[in-house]
């Protein structure tokens, strides 16, 4: 059951157990609302049967009070077993879920875009946690109360508990064949949501290029579309909720005018006593409420599957796992006979295989999508290859935990990736723990002085998101920076220099030359300026190896590195 519940609601088993406790305390609390009709119902009975003793006065009067304090007790536990218990399991979510995104591959990152993975931790989480705390325990207290109270309802007599309960399929019915519909006008809201929250995204991020090429005032009459689109949607689920709120109220409240029709008439007839018919339409006047206020939140409870289906999708995507131990022998980097593909029939790489040795610097060139980035992510295993192997040191990285294997490797990106931090914090994300000392001297080698001492604050200055502040180069440079202090045995450089110009580019290849030092590098590079000093060079071309070997080697051959070399130095 535990289990079942789990899966059904995307929660941890705490949360499972939680879960079933605000069930229990909603039933109670309900229940605890039927205590002081069945006071009023002896009171009444003793008033209809004639003098009523003092010593009961005092018996309803304790009992009144004790009524209020169970009321006051329940309404308490209910309040903790809903509220309190959600939000907690809402934190353990959330982290779950932060955690789940930290072990996933790359190439889940490739089929999500960013407003979709956003809304899902955040809105879909969000959402969760609402429906969680405030409508689905009470549903099913309700409808469990409901049921229990329906069953003592037939041991007083069974054709008022009839006229009473009659409605009570007809709504469940309809409750349960809105859900797919409630679901379809949630999934086209979700979807048409996510269009906004991207084209807005979108809208920020190029509002340079937009500006640029006089593309505002068409982009911004697509993004109201969507706006429009996103309002419609919200209407027809409004809409489509009250299609199966509203006759589900009405078909509830006809069960009180059929309690007392059919009553009066038993009572006109004598086959009922006045007290069963006043208690019948005491008990029918509160059976309901607890119903009735869950299914005016009807289609919010069915939507929630959507919401759950998003956070398991993201749950159940399979990690890429590993041991916690990695010993290689020695840094070497084989790639034996590797196959990838990003989607299915579009291959990227295809049986490739070359070496880059330890002490060596190994430079990946060739056309661009022939294949050089994606062979150095998976060197680092930000993917697993489709076939053959990638290992190093002898270890074959499928085998090694990705955090793991990622602390041999100092990796210096094209796209910068920066934080809304100081310049000191950006580059000491390389080694946590590092000295200011450190931090500095590796900066300096960087050749990052030169603009970090005419910041407002030097080296404290907190350089805006993604180091808007900064140029290309600059950042660029943080980064190169970020990669000399953690000092891996490996070193991954994707056009690690494009951004420099040709005086500081000069700079920071000798203080790279420090970095690289008896370390595997691989190196990926359109400049043949910036591979010339590799001591081996693999031409990637179609996804295959076109060819490698050592620069003269190659240059012997007169192939495509050849080519590629003499088409620019005729550019130049």
């Amino acid at each position: 059951m535990i289990k079942a519940i789990m899966k059904k609601f995307a929660l941890s088993r705490e949360g499972a157990k939680g879960f079933i406790g605000a069930v229990i305390a909603c039933v109670i609390g309900d229940l605890a609302f039927m205590v002081p009709v069945c006071l009023l119902y002896y009171l009444t009975n003793d008033f209809l049967s004639g003098a009523v003793p003092v010593s009961h006065y005092y018996m309803y009067g304790f009992g009144a009070l004790a009524s209020l304090m169970l009321i006051f007790f329940t309404a308490w536990w209910k309040y903790n077993a809903t509220y309190f218990t959600t939000y907690k399991e809402s934190g353990v979510r959330r982290i779950r879920l932060a955690e789940k995104l930290r072990k996933l591959p790359l190439s889940f990152f490739g089929k999500k875009d960013l407003a979709d993975l956003t809304n899902t931790v955040m809105s879909d989480c969000a959402t969760t946690e609402q429906m969680m705390s405030h409508y689905v325990p009470q549903f099913w207290g309700s409808v469990i109360s409901t049921c229990i109270i329906a069953i003592s309802m037939f041991v007083f007599d069974w054709r008022l508990a009839l006229a009473a309960l009659w409605v009570l399929p007809i709504t469940l019915a309809i409750v349960a064949v809105s859900k797919k519909a409630q679901n379809y006008f949630t999934r086209k809201q979700t979807e048409a949501q996510i269009s906004v929250e991207d084209g807005i995204q979108e809208c920020l991020d190029t509002v340079r290029d937009l500006k640029s090429n006089n593309a505002e005032k068409k982009y911004l009459q697509g993004l109201n579309k969507k706006i429009d689109r996103l309002e419609g949607r919200h209407i027809k689920s409004e809409l489509g909720s009250a299609m199966f709120v509203v006759p589900s109220s009405m078909i509830l409240k006809l069960g009180i005018a059929s309690v007392a029709l059919v009553g009066g008439m038993l009572l006109i007839g004598g086959s009922l006593s006045l007290i069963t018919f006043f208690m019948f339409l005491l008990v029918v006047s509160r059976i309901y409420e607890p119903l009735t206020g869950t299914l005016q939140n009807l289609a919010a409870m069915n939507s929630l599957q959507v919401n759950i289906d998003r956070i398991n999708d993201m749950e159940n995507t399979k990690e890429l796992g590993g041991g916690n131990v990695f010993n290689p022998d020695g840094y070497d980097i084989e790639f034996k006979d590797v196959g990838f593909a990003y989607n299915t029939g579009e291959t990227v790489l295809d049986g490739v295989s070359f070496t880059a040795k330890q002490g060596e610097v190994t430079a990946l060139i060739g056309e661009s999508g022939g294949g050089k980035s994606t062979a150095a992510k998976l060197a680092a295993r930000f993917w697993d290859a489709d076939k053959g192997r990638v290992t190093v040191g002898g270890v074959d990285v499928k085998t090694v935990e990705p955090e793991e294997l990622l602390k041999a490797y100092s990796i210096v990106f094209q796209d910068v990736t920066l934080f809304n931090n100081t310049v000191m914090e950006n580059i000491r994300i390389g080694k946590q723990g590092a000295s200011d000392e450190e931090v500095l001297r590796v900066a300096k080698e960087a050749q990052c002085d030169e603009f970090v001492n005419k910041l407002p604050d030097g080296y404290n200055t907190v350089i805006g998101e993604n180091g808007s502040m900064l140029s290309g180069g600059e950042r660029q440079r943080i980064s190169i920076a970020r990669a000399m202090l953690k000092d891996a045995p490996i070193v991954i450089m994707d056009e690690a220099t494009a951004s420099l110009d040709a005086e500081n580019e000069t700079e920071v290849q000798t203080a790279l030359s420090a970095l690289i030092k008896d370390k595997t590098v691989l190196i990926i590079a359109h400049r043949m300026r910036t591979v010339d000093g590799a001591e081996k060079i693999v031409v990637l071309q179609g996804g295959k190896v076109a060819e490698q070997g050592t620069p003269e080697e190659l240059k012997k051959k007169n192939g495509v590195y050849a080519k590629m070399l003499a088409l620019q130095s005729q550019n130049a």
